[in-house]
């Protein structure tokens, strides 16, 4: 594989005037004014960011771009996704499925976005979404990590063979272990499911990602068992709870007492901006309750928390694009995350925090790492945040997969005519 240089370009943590040398698709060196190979092309980056690649940790691939079918969610509510999910599930077919998962995965490699993890429906006797997720995951292998997690959406103990579906769905080659408690019956069988799935993941070695309380209701309170049995088995750090959005409701000497819970145990945290501003809060009047998690609280507490995606165009959300740096805005406002610290916090959110629930190995723009990393139109995290940057080129592996013309405006102004770069109006 030939080598490729990007010189002149900035990174998150400040530094700027930086090539950046790739040989045999990883990163050979890092400096300023490095020696061009022979032969070698050489992109400039005009000073504009060099990011890692964007990590979604909360998705639904199965669902995705099935909006309106069968028919759209009039109430906007989990609970009417969920029913809709359940009149479409004996609909599909595998070849749709796959159809709409490599259109998805194409925008997200458009949008920079090179590894996911996704939930699949395990409660279909046919495992029909699993086997077609695990056909996708091998397609785009190549260009875009895909981490698949066995998700009960029915329940486990709810749906009466969802957790020998789950194992099957294991065997194949399903990678991490899901649950959602609070879709059981009671809330004793939604702690019941937590300690079977934990002991479960114990077994075979493996990650669990459980959404968990993902409700209005201050007395859904599944993440402390989800912590309590990480703790009792040793799961520390790889374990997470996605949505938390009950704690959004709760009393804060209960949280006081929670996130230290948490912390000790080293669960992760993902919260999905987008979906979680959108579905919760259905059943208020005014004031209406954000929904999101307490992402600040969590992070200073020394948690790993993600932003995720979740949903695009399926029953539960009619909007996105694959885009992590909507989501990473969304986090911002819905949080109050305003301070340059926090801003920059949210960007991690996208990448490095995501990586890290996901375990993927050897992440980040570092020397001997794999060449995977996104130039974006904007010379800071921050910046990136607020424009949602023109992503000018998502490099895999050390090769272009994607690459996005400069926005530039062209005015007609005194003085002030020609291609202009929107970004240089920046307020850092």
């Amino acid at each position: 594989m030939s080598a490729l240089l990007f010189r002149n370009v900035c990174f998150a943590d400040g530094r700027r005037a930086q090539d950046v040398l790739v040989e045999a698709g990883l990163i050979r060196a890092i400096g300023a004014n490095l020696a061009v190979p022979d032969g070698a092309p050489v992109i400039d980056g005009h000073g504009f960011l060099l990011g890692p690649p964007f990590v979604d940790a909360h998705f639904h691939m199965d669902a995705t771009l099935s909006y309106g079918l069968p028919r759209v969610n009039q109430s906007g509510t989990l609970l009417e996704g969920i029913a809709l999910w359940g009149e479409l599930k004996p609909h599909l077919t595998q070849e749709a499925l796959v159809e709409r998962a490599l259109q998805y995965c194409d925008w997200a490699v458009a949008k920079g976005l090179l590894a996911i993890r996704s939930h699949v429906d395990v409660c279909d006797e046919r495992l029909l979404a699993v086997e077609a997720l695990l056909h996708v995951k091998a397609r785009v292998a190549p260009y875009l990590d895909l981490q698949l997690v066995a998700f009960p959406q029915d329940g486990l103990l709810r749906s009466p063979t969802a957790l020998a579906n789950l194992k099957r769905a294991l065997d194949r080659g399903v990678d991490v272990v899901g649950g959602i408690p609070h879709f059981e019956r009671t809330m004793a069988d939604g702690a019941e499911s937590v300690r079977i799935l934990c002991e479960l993941a114990a077994e075979r070695g493996l990650r669990v990602d459980m959404h968990c309380d993902e409700s209005d209701d201050p007395l859904s309170r599944h993440i402390e068992t989800l912590a309590f049995h990480t703790q009792r088995l040793g799961l520390h750090g790889r374990v997470t709870g996605s949505h938390l959005t009950s704690m959004h409701s709760m009393d804060n000497y209960y949280v006081s007492k929670l996130i230290p819970l948490m912390a000790e145990a080293q669960v992760n945290a993902v919260a999905n901006p987008l979906i979680n501003i959108t579905l919760q809060g259905r059943h208020d009047s005014y004031p209406k309750r954000r929904g999101m998690t307490r992402v600040p609280e969590l992070m200073a507490a020394g948690i790993t928390v993600g932003f995720g995606h979740d949903c695009v165009m399926d029953p539960w959300y009619s909007l996105g694009c694959a885009d992590m740096l909507e989501v990473a805005q969304m986090g911002l406002h819905v949080a109050q995350m305003t301070s340059l610290a926090q801003m920059r916090a949210c960007f991690d959110a996208v990448t490095v925090n995501n990586a890290a629930i996901l375990g993927l190995a050897d992440y980040g723009i570092a020397v001997g790492h794999p060449a995977d990393f996104v130039l974006l139109q904007a010379r800071s995290p921050e910046e990136a945040i607020r424009l949602r940057a023109t992503r000018l080129a998502v490099v895999r592996r050390g090769r272009i997969v994607a690459q996005t013309p400069a926005a530039t405006a062209a005015l007609d102004l005194p003085g002030r005519a020609g291609s202009v770069d929107w970004t240089l109006a920046r307020s850092t």
